[in-house]
């Protein structure tokens, strides 16, 4: 990721803006224990209070970083129940990297938010046959089959 991703402007220019970056080595204890690092790179979102919740490990390419931190920047908000900031970041993403590995996981969540914000389960049919008509081989088609029944 040193040599191809990190180099990459818009990578660069986003993690300057969204996050701050830590770089631990796999090695560094206790941290490395702490947070179970076992191969590398292993890409770590944390809340303010330092709980996880996004973890990736394996090289990212520089055209799905930032849709990739994006997600898992909404799965922080929607952990935290701020579904609005959620759907922000979800839209991002559906919205400017829809040929990414995140926008079929995005779509699903942004139904998801659908139900919690305003109670709207007939969202989840829509984000359905959305998965179903630009992703059909997702996992997150699979996962939202049951939708098409409401």
């Amino acid at each position: 990721m040193d040599a191809v991703t990190y180099p990459d402007t818009a990578v660069a220019d986003f993690i300057m803006r969204a996050v701050i970056p830590l770089r631990i080595p796999a090695n560094s204890e206790p941290l490395a224990t702490d947070f179970t690092l076992r191969w590398t790179p292993t890409l770590i979102l944390l809340d303010v209070n330092g709980k996880e919740h996004s973890r990736t490990v394996g090289f990212i390419a520089p055209e799905e970083f930032v849709p990739t931190i994006l997600l898992g920047i909404a799965k922080i908000y929607f952990d935290l129940g701020q579904y609005d900031k959620t759907i922000s970041n979800l839209e991002l993403i559906v919205n400017n990297y829809a040929q990414s590995f995140a926008a079929p996981e995005a779509i699903y969540y942004r139904a998801v938010c659908g139900v919690k914000v305003a109670h709207d389960i007939a969202g989840l049919k829509k984000g359905y046959e959305k998965l179903a008509k630009d992703y059909p081989q997702s996992e997150w088609t699979k996962r939202a089959l049951p939708y098409r029944l409401l």
